[in-house]
């Protein structure tokens, strides 16, 4: 007889974070996106074999500011995302999913 007690994916956030929608839940969920943002971009830099440094110079910004959005320590404005994907070499597209 199996005794362990299993919980959902949502039960165990609701848990550890509170519920959907309350201020708690909500700043697990941005700094969740920002740390997930920041490794698609340090992947993507990595990928193209350039430093820190190097991503900040084309984009006209310091090695600093570049760790802090790779770690998810700061969200990027929108238009410092589409520079940072421009210098990578990547596009973005909005496209409306077809249901």
């Amino acid at each position: 007889m199996n005794t362990s007690k299993t919980r959902s994916i949502c039960e165990e956030l609701d848990n550890l974070y509170g519920k959907e929608g309350t201020p708690e839940r909500e700043q697990f969920r941005r700094e969740a996106y920002a740390y997930c943002m920041g490794q698609v971009i340090r992947d993507a830099r990595k990928g193209e074999k350039i430093t820190q440094a190097e991503l900040a110079s084309r984009i006209g910004t310091d090695k600093a500011y570049i760790s802090k959005i790779e770690k998810g320590a700061i969200e990027p404005g929108i238009g410092t995302f589409y520079r940072i994907m421009d210098a990578l070499g990547l596009r973005v597209e909005i496209v409306k999913p077809v249901y």
